[in-house]
């Protein structure tokens, strides 16, 4: 079964201790966030708002996952890329609905395709992608246990 099939459906356990991962890790930064996780479609497969996260945060937080699993690429890398596109490029794509340059998007990348991402907003832009990197991480040890 691949990571995309377990965030997806069959799991929900696996996102909701990917969600609590981060929550953990945005409680130890002492930050309020929202986080949203979405499959390989860009569909919202697990969601939290802490409490006091900022209103904004949580469609943020939706849009950085989907932007994320959409470029298969984190949001940060995404608005490095428009740096160099044209003008029009640029401000096209960021016309779009659900498409940010923020950072705080981190893709999941299964043999090189895009699985899904979570996105993280509240804090910094280094907290939001360092609460972000926790959740992975705990996907990353979830698939090689399953390695043995």
């Amino acid at each position: 079964m691949t990571m995309l099939a377990e965030i997806a459906g069959p799991d929900p356990l696996l996102v909701e201790r990917m969600l609590g991962a981060a929550r953990s890790r945005a409680e130890a930064l002492g930050i309020r966030v929202a986080i949203a996780l979405v499959d390989g479609a860009g569909n919202l497969a697990g969601f939290l708002r802490m409490p006091g996260a900022f209103l904004s945060s949580s469609d943020l937080a939706i849009d950085k996952a989907y932007t994320a699993a959409s470029f298969a690429m984190s949001t940060r890398d995404f608005g490095g890329l428009l740096d160099q596109a044209p003008p029009a490029v640029r401000d096209g794509l960021l016309r779009r609905p659900r498409l940010t340059a923020v950072p705080g998007g981190l893709s999941l990348l299964i043999e090189g395709r895009a699985a899904g991402a979570i996105g993280v907003s509240g804090g910094t832009d280094v907290e939001d992608e360092d609460v972000a990197a926790s959740a992975l991480a705990l996907l990353t040890q979830a698939s090689n246990s399953g390695r043995e």
